[in-house]
């Protein structure tokens, strides 16, 4: 007889077999009385399946519940909220193992992965893990196999879900990994991870119910709810990480503005109404420049002339009071380190002006690719700290957390120049049209950038292959790029290029200020120092400035002589300083046994260090 529900729709049937004793027929009477009793059956099982239905949604709703408070408690490590929420979606559906991807890049067309998580259900046979984990030694890594790179792209593409009951059976699944990885995979269920602006930022995929069954309706929509919640954590993540970094750059602003102030009215009236000496008188266009030569005032008057004698005040309408009271503003953010400081700026700006007017660089290069150019010598190590870009990585200082580890204090000097510049009464670049302003910016970033030494190193071989080569053709955009940035690097360098005391003097300061540096890593981030910023080895400073030479100034300034003969007499200094380097390292040499040769290994490990 049917069973119904109280909309008397048949939800079953009772059936009774063989009446005892005697095996006599069923009578109408026991009919009935089926018939009497089958209404409160069909009362009990609904009862009995809504509870069940209701415990169920209970369940799942407490879980969503805890997924909240998940959030609440932990928005501060991308992976740890997602595998509790994996974690939680896992011991809910009941399936063997559940991951989450996230793309490289929202924006770009191309679906690629970039980060991955995945969990493994404790009920997996332990013959099944060890299996699929050899399998992974030689094969791909877990969430190469995992995901099952095909139907995920499709979901991160299409924003659409996919739900396979049987993978084997389904043309999008492959199951060539699937046999590879030495795990069965039954049923899949991918769904898009959205972010609070509707765009795609990852997707996550259960696998293989423990019970045998595909994952239904039920499963899926339990799971999208998940799967916003994962979205939610991740994004909270992010806007975590963009906090710190706000908080960093406070507190780079807060740090450069207690210690930097800008000049005085006094200061800038004083150099307002001061005669500026000849380019003859102060000697700024010799090649061999005394860089100890000017006190700080007379660098600035020296500077005032550089740009006159340029041509850019009258070219792009400079106002000379603003000039002055930049000029007067850059020195001031230059900290009190012992080489990196506003007379090494100054300095590396007197090359750059010697070499632009020794060697006829002017009718070369732009009018706007020298100002950029002159502009960036004097910005490069604006609030520089004595330290270099590796320690700012080591120590996870506020810079590095700002700016990354690549090119740290590049970054910094630069967006500290724009921050002078954009400072009331120091835009020296008011006059310029739009275009030649966004055209200077990016010279003049170009420019700061360029004196990281790793990106000379990226860099330099293409341009001793086009100098080598007779290729040079300054017609050509990149040409032009990289020649400014190894005149950049070969003035910030430059101290090299001059006579033997004055060399020795620049090699000292700056040696003072990597052992500074080294002391620092020491005491504070009980490090030991590479050789070149430990006081302890000063001794080898000789074998040093030999394989300094060798290997990165050399090479440059001889290239640039093949360019440019003019510039010979640099060249000629270096080999001078090499010389008297190696004489120093000649007289060393019978107290150590170490030869250069030998030295060679652990010094190259140190230039990874200096910049």
């Amino acid at each position: 007889m049917p069973i119904r529900n109280s909309d008397g729709e048949i939800i079953g049937v009772a059936q009774a077999i063989n009446k005892t004793p005697g095996g006599a027929p069923f009578s109408d009477d026991d009919e009935k009385v089926m018939q009497m009793y089958l209404p409160f059956c069909g009362i009990a099982i609904s009862n009995a399946q809504l509870f069940a239905a209701s415990r169920k949604e209970y369940d799942r709703s407490r879980a969503l519940l805890e997924v909240v408070n998940d959030l609440f408690e932990e928005q501060t490590d991308l992976e740890k909220i997602v595998k509790k929420i994996m974690h939680r979606a896992q011991t809910l559906l009941k399936c063997e193992r559940c991951s989450v991807l996230l793309l490289e890049d929202i924006e770009s067309p191309v679906v690629k992965f970039t980060k991955s998580f995945e969990l493994l259900s404790p009920k997996c046979s332990a013959d099944t893990d060890n299996s699929f984990k050899d399998s992974m030694e030689k094969s791909s890594s877990y969430s190469d196999w995992l995901v099952n790179n095909s139907i995920a792209e499709l979901v991160a593409s299409t924003g659409l879900p996919v739900n396979i009951s049987d993978a084997y059976q389904d043309p999008r699944f492959d199951a060539d990994a699937d046999q590879i990885s030495g795990f069965h995979i039954r049923s899949v269920l991918c769904v898009p991870i959205w972010n609070s602006t509707h765009q795609i930022i990852g997707v996550a995929q259960v696998l293989n119910r423990l019970d045998g069954k595909s994952f239904d309706d039920a499963d899926q929509r339990l799971f999208e709810a998940f799967v916003i919640f994962c979205g939610l954590g991740i994004n909270n993540t992010i806007m975590y990480d963009q906090v710190k970094k706000s908080w960093a750059k406070q507190s780079v602003a807060l740090d450069v503005l207690s210690y930097h102030a800008t000049c005085s009215k006094a200061e800038v009236d004083k150099f307002k109404a001061a005669n500026i000496p000849l380019v003859s008188e102060l000697g700024i266009d010799d090649i061999h420049f005394d860089d100890f030569s000017l006190d700080v005032d007379a660098m600035i008057t020296a500077a005032l002339r550089m740009f006159m004698e340029l041509g850019m005040v009258q070219k792009f309408k400079i106002d000379y009071e603003t000039l002055c009271r930049w000029l007067l503003t850059v020195r001031k953010n230059y900290r009190m380190v012992l080489y990196h400081n506003w007379r090494h700026a100054f300095n590396v700006c007197q090359l750059m002006f010697a070499m632009l007017t020794t060697a006829g660089f002017q009718e070369i290069l732009t009018e706007i690719e020298i100002l950029a150019l002159i502009v960036g010598c004097l910005c490069h190590d604006l609030d520089h700290r004595g330290t270099n870009n590796a320690f700012q990585a080591k120590s996870g200082s506020a810079l590095a957390q700002l700016y990354g580890t690549s090119a740290t204090l590049e970054h910094h000097h630069f967006n500290h120049a724009v921050m002078i510049l954009q400072s009331e009464g120091h835009n020296i670049f008011a006059n310029l049209s739009s275009k030649d302003y966004s055209d200077l910016m990016q010279l003049l970033k170009q420019s700061i950038l360029a004196t990281d030494l790793t990106l000379y190193f990226e860099r330099r071989t293409e341009f001793f292959e086009l100098v080598s080569k007779g290729g040079y053709d300054w017609n050509v955009k990149n040409h032009r790029e990289v020649f400014r940035s190894m005149l950049m690097t070969a003035c910030d360098l430059g101290a090299v290029t001059k006579p033997w005391e004055i060399s020795r003097q620049a090699t000292e300061l700056v040696t003072s200020e990597f052992f500074e540096q080294g002391d620092r890593e020491r005491s504070e981030l009980k490090l030991t120092p590479s050789a070149i910023f430990d006081r302890n080895r000063k001794h080898e400073l000789p074998r040093l400035q030999l394989e300094w030479i060798d290997s990165i100034c050399m090479p440059l300034y001889e290239c640039l002589v093949k360019l440019n003969v003019k510039l010979k007499p640099m060249l000629d200094s270096v080999a001078v300083n090499r010389g008297k380097w190696e004489e120093l390292h000649q007289k060393r040499l019978p107290s150590q046994a170490a030869s250069l040769s030998s030295f060679s290994s652990s010094f190259t490990m140190s230039l990874k260090d200096i910049n």
